[in-house]
């Protein structure tokens, strides 16, 4: 799986006309879901995000997470985080999951999100076509990748 985090101020979600999630300060989260992906990765990116130091605090470093300051989350399904570019100009996306695989892993991550935060995410409509909207708060945006979970689990072998 593959998120990039976005540090907001708002953030909405727009589908024909409709605004269909909207949220205040938080997090606004694109979701890539890769083929093969398990729930091992939904849970180890959806708690690394729920951690994520990356509000200030009184010092304004950034040393506060999504609960500490009572935020909200927008995520949003982005098959296109896993764009191949490699050939051509026109990307191809095989290693983005098929929806079959896709649409449960996306559920349980917002499943997962709310569970560790207290609190249920806005969230998108699955392969609809969406217009977001945003006010990035720093900038801050943040890319990551749950595959970075086995350079971790490597790296402490290692020790």
């Amino acid at each position: 799986m593959r998120a990039v985090i976005q540090r907001v101020s708002k953030a909405c979600v727009t589908i024909g006309q409709n605004e269909t999630a909207t949220i205040g300060r938080g997090l606004l989260i694109f979701l890539g879901v890769e083929a093969g992906d398990t729930s091992v990765d939904v849970q180890w990116l959806a708690g690394k995000i729920a951690r994520l130091r990356i509000f200030p605090d009184e010092q304004e470093r950034m040393n506060k997470d999504i609960q500490d300051i009572q935020g909200d989350i927008l995520v949003v399904s982005q098959f296109t985080l896993f764009a191949d570019t490699q050939k051509g100009n026109r990307p191809s996306f095989f290693q983005a999951a098929k929806p079959d695989e896709a649409i449960p892993r996306y559920e349980e991550f917002l499943q997962k999100i709310e569970l560790l935060t207290g609190s249920a995410p806005a969230h998108g409509t699955f392969a609809a076509d969406m217009q977001v909207a945003l006010i990035n708060d720093g900038p801050v945006t943040i890319l990551i990748d749950s595959q970075e979970s086995m350079k971790e689990a490597s790296s402490k072998m290692d020790s």
